[in-house]
């Protein structure tokens, strides 16, 4: 598979990596057998970069997903985050930045990946109450320590970005990014590409949304947090559904799933940007990394980025978006 480079410290990855979340929590039902064979799978079809974090679970995706990757440490880069601080229960307790957390956290993740070191360490979410020179500071100093080889963000502002990345080179910013989530276009991209930071993109299938497997709400598990989120909701999913049906005519034309043209649209923004799709089964694997083949004309891909302009998807990323992009 093709490789990308994150950032300019070194940090090589597949050009499409494997977001672990749904293994464990959030998505509905859960079969460990399974996604261990879609790590597995993940492997034999090049996908090296493989990301949790310990709040999945919370704390037994890291778990999965380093037995999954027992004996195999050195073909892989695992990426984990912190921050987003949850009780064993599953309680939210805080967003947590405090240099005291940040060490607490790493040995935690090391433990239950069962590794030495991580190879990329996000901050999930951005504490307010903390400056994020102190956070990134603290990271700073795992990386001293052998801990951790690579430090990156998720959700962070434009400044919030600059600030870190003057404490610690930061390797990579995640955020949610696809066809219906386009706004880090506006300020954000620009600003880790100014400063040499790669771009993880979480999300670009739009939660599964884009893929055209979701025709109702009822096409969702009943414990499945989609549900509550403003996209999926009441006039905002049928609106939304023009939007797949856009990318549904598109695919076609091409031989392709809509799922794979919407990981090729993401794929096709730059070469420092890598998607991280997440599954749990295998036959939504491979055709995932099929989008990593698909060779999509550049007026394809403008065509499709004015057809599904910024703004365009109906309701908000998060219900409760005062946590994202500080």
């Amino acid at each position: 598979m093709e490789k990308r480079r994150l950032g300019r410290e070194g940090l090589v990855v597949s050009a499409q990596g494997l977001g672990c979340m749904g293994m464990s929590d959030f998505y509905g039902d859960r079969n460990e057998e399974e996604a261990i064979r879609t790590i597995h799978r993940a492997l034999e079809l090049g996908i090296t970069f493989f990301d949790t974090a310990d709040m999945y679970g919370p704390f037994t995706n890291e778990e999965l997903v380093g037995k999954a990757l027992k004996g195999r440490r050195d073909a892989v880069v695992v990426a984990t985050k912190f921050g987003n601080q949850r009780s064993v229960d599953g309680q939210f307790i805080r967003i947590n930045g405090t240099p005291e957390y940040v060490r607490e956290a790493v040995e935690g993740s090391l433990r239950r990946l069962g590794v030495d070191v991580i190879d990329l360490y996000y901050q999930h979410r951005v504490d307010p109450t903390v400056p994020i020179e102190e956070t990134v500071g603290a990271m700073a100093d795992l990386v001293k320590e052998g801990k951790v080889r690579y430090l990156g963000l998720s959700e962070a502002a434009p400044e919030t970005i600059r600030r870190a990345h003057r404490v610690h080179p930061i390797s990579a910013l995640q955020t949610e990014y696809s066809l219906w989530s386009r706004d880090p276009e506006d300020d954000i991209l620009p600003t880790v590409r100014e400063l040499g930071i790669g771009f993880v993109a979480y999300s670009p299938l739009g939660r599964g949304f884009l893929t055209g497997r979701f025709k109702s709400l009822a096409d969702l598990p009943a414990d499945d947090y989609r549900r509550n989120h403003p996209r999926f909701q009441g006039e905002n999913f049928a609106r939304n559904l023009e939007l797949v049906r856009l990318v549904e005519d598109m695919a076609r034309d091409l031989g392709a799933t809509p799922g794979q043209l919407a990981l090729a649209w993401v794929m096709a923004q730059g070469p420092d940007i890598v998607p991280i799709p997440g599954t749990k089964r295998r036959p939504y694997l491979e055709e995932n990394v099929g989008a990593v083949e698909l060779h999509v004309a550049p007026e394809a891909i403008q065509r499709l980025s004015q057809v599904i302009p910024p703004g365009k998807a109906a309701g908000l990323r998060y219900a409760d978006m005062s946590t994202v992009n500080r």
